[in-house]
């Protein structure tokens, strides 16, 4: 795995971010995974939860310690004044972890992405779960 967070590009195209977030965490860098957000960006773990610095930094950490890579299928990017994305992302983490654990985390994420001064895009919200239902 690289650990060199600059080796991740951000993209200037926010149909390819979730891209950009996917080869972030399958690097296994924490800091490259941080570079797809906003430094205040939420990330909403749970429903009722919302992390941001740390918090949100400690949440992804947890999932890409899992050694298991994550999977995404775009299904719906929409873009408001060139500056603000909607996207609806499937994901999945399936696999086995180094000990041998079956892993087994997936969800479909209501993510905003916002267009930075640089023109490259960065999360602003991320919902992994953002349509699960309620229980």
């Amino acid at each position: 795995m690289d650990h060199t967070a600059h080796a991740i590009e951000l993209t200037t195209e926010p149909h390819l971010h979730p891209d950009v977030f996917a080869a972030a965490f399958n690097s296994g860098d924490p800091a490259a995974l941080e570079r797809v957000y906003e430094p205040s960006a939420v990330f909403i773990p749970r429903e009722g939860t919302a992390v941001t610095g740390d918090e949100r930094r400690s949440a992804n950490t947890a999932l890409q310690s899992l050694g298991v890579p994550i999977r995404i299928a775009v299904q719906q990017v929409h873009v408001f004044d060139d500056a603000l994305a909607l996207l609806i992302v499937d994901w999945e983490i399936v696999g086995r972890t180094a000990a041998g654990d079956h892993v087994d985390v997936r969800g479909t994420a209501t993510d905003v992405a916002r267009r930075g001064r640089d023109g490259r895009w960065r999360y602003v919200i991320d919902t992994p779960f953002g349509v699960a239902e309620r229980s």
